[in-house]
């Protein structure tokens, strides 16, 4: 709210004149209220406490859930552009100079930050099912033995247009407010508009709470990977802020490698070879390996050698590939798919993951989860070639929403009367250009141009066996094409866990993630005891 000006401290002031004014200031504030997306343009904040158990150990905390305002660059510097929406965690008690912050978001592109905020390192986390359908509500909201505030102050960040976060159209004149949306959603959903939108709110947040000289991390899930890479190399070469870590989780930095619609690139058979683990780890989940061995892991081990041995120069032969040997690899593939030769054969040999997800339990006419392919759900179409919806994602995303709703309004005492947004409902084209460049993205090279000219950040690769979104094996494989010197290579470590997706959908994934992203926290915070 605009503050009335004090008209009657002022003695020498003549009563008519000190009423004409205090008049004209009502007039104009009405005029402000009633000007629209008025309250945007000003940053919010509702301050609350709380406390938090980490397996065992009680933490006091400040949470402050409200929103800074972004303005545009160059001529347009003093336009506002986004309301962002956040909620951060301090530790009480600790010198905040040296305490780690740790700014973390989804991905989607247009997906809020609830999902890691109430299933990750929020002090609250609700409580969904392992791997089927969470029962509706009243959902079970719990304590967090898992938070990630005992190793660091956390920021939970809403994208521009999900959550609470909205894009600002402030003009008068409805025309001219409908332009100014239109270019605020060209501008902002984009691969590079949305890296520098969180880099210009990640530099106002030190700003405003003092946390410049603090160790800093990025822990980015999903699309928010490929955000972490563009954000990470725009902080460093832009702002003059050196990371001390970036988190990865469920990765995807280059998109050829991607198991979704490859059938619709043919002549890149990559995306085929790198999924190929998670279809192995799927069909053990499931029971439909005809020779299953007792542990997961050294079956993917023979299954990755095979991908990128037998299995890929078969696939590189194309129509070369001679018919023995052609059945030759079906039949590998079944031992370790579970699907039949004859359907593999029919598929030349080249399954896309919606096609897996559809096919691998096609006996009970059931559909594994996409997300997290431990969850099967009844088919929508039996007779349909792919999947066409994702189990997983309808098993849990009630309880996370619903119990969101609830926690931010009575606890975090923020949102009366606003809706929030599960997925940003005004994306209709998401620019996927990045630097001028056409085709698939590939941040790749951001990520290495901030380990060349930050040589001491340190990059933690966190991924699930069950996920077919972001397959881990292409996670590691682009990782390992990274173009970075053989030293930097030394900056990288990895974990990989028994779970989908959402790695802490799973709760014994869930502490073991924790557990890591504490340890790299506590390893590179360069904070002398």
């Amino acid at each position: 709210m605009r503050k009335l000006p004090l008209v009657f401290a002022l003695a020498t002031l003549l009563l008519g004149n000190a009423l004409a004014a205090d008049h004209h200031d009502k007039d104009k504030a009405a005029q402000d209220d009633r000007a629209p997306d008025a309250a945007l343009v000003h940053p919010q904040a509702s301050e609350s406490e709380g406390s938090v158990s980490v397996q065992g150990k009680r933490i006091a905390y400040k949470a402050v859930a409200g929103t800074l305002v972004l303005h545009g660059k160059n001529e347009k510097e003093n336009q506002p552009t986004v309301s962002m929406f956040y909620v951060a965690y301090f530790k009480k008690g600790v010198d905040a100079a040296k305490r780690p912050v740790t700014f973390i978001y989804n991905g989607g592109p247009g997906s809020a930050s609830v999902w890691l905020h109430m299933g990750a390192f929020g002090p609250r986390r609700v409580v969904t099912r392992d791997d089927s359908h969470t029962p509706a509500a009243p959902y079970q909201l719990v304590n967090n033995d898992y938070s990630l505030l005992d190793a660091s102050d956390l920021v939970f960040i809403d994208a521009p247009g999900t959550g609470f976060s909205r894009l600002i159209a402030n003009d008068p004149d409805p025309a001219k407010r409908g332009e100014q949306l239109k270019e605020r959603r060209k501008e902002i959903y984009s691969v590079d508009g949305d890296g520098h939108a969180f880099a210009q709110f990640i530099t106002r947040f030190l700003s405003r709470y003092g946390r410049w000289n603090s160790p800093k991390y990025l822990f980015g899930e999903s699309y928010g990977t490929t955000r972490s890479a563009v954000l990470a190399n725009d902080l460093e070469n832009e702002d003059s802020v050196d990371l001390n870590g970036v988190i990865l989780l469920s990765q995807i930095l280059n998109f050829d490698t991607s198991i979704d619609g490859p059938e619709q690139n043919p002549g890149v058979d990559l995306p085929y070879e790198l999924a190929l683990p998670t279809f192995a780890a799927t069909a053990y989940y499931h029971h439909k390996l005809p020779q299953a061995p007792a542990e997961l892991e050294p079956l993917l081990a023979q299954v990755e050698q095979f991908a990128l041995g037998d299995y890929a120069s078969a696939l590189m032969a194309g129509s070369r590939l001679d018919a023995a040997r052609k059945q030759a690899i079906a039949e590998k593939l079944h031992q370790y798919t579970g699907l039949p030769v004859d359907y593999l054969l029919k598929a030349n040999l080249r399954v896309s993951g919606g096609m897996f997800e559809h096919e691998l339990l096609d006996n009970t006419d059931d559909t594994t989860g996409r997300l997290d392919t431990r969850f099967a759900g009844p088919s929508l179409d039996p007779l349909s070639k792919e999947a066409q919806y994702d189990p997983q994602s309808s098993a849990i995303s009630s309880a996370y929403i619903a119990a969101f709703n609830d926690y931010v309004r009575k606890d975090l005492k923020y949102g009366q009367d606003q809706t929030y947004h599960e997925y940003a409902t005004d994306i209709t084209d998401w620019d996927s250009r990045h630097d001028g460049h056409e085709g698939a993205l590939n941040v790749m090279p951001d990520l290495a141009k901030a380990m060349k000219t930050n040589p001491d950040l340190k990059i933690l690769l966190n991924g699930g066996y069950y996920d077919l979104a972001t397959p881990f094996f292409a996670a590691d494989y682009d990782m390992h094409h990274l173009p970075v010197p053989p030293a930097l290579m030394n900056n990288i470590s990895y974990a990989w866990y028994p779970s989908g997706h959402m790695v802490y959908a799973h709760e014994a994934s869930l502490k073991r993630l924790h557990d890591n992203v504490a340890r790299f926290i506590e390893q590179t915070d360069n904070v002398k005891p």
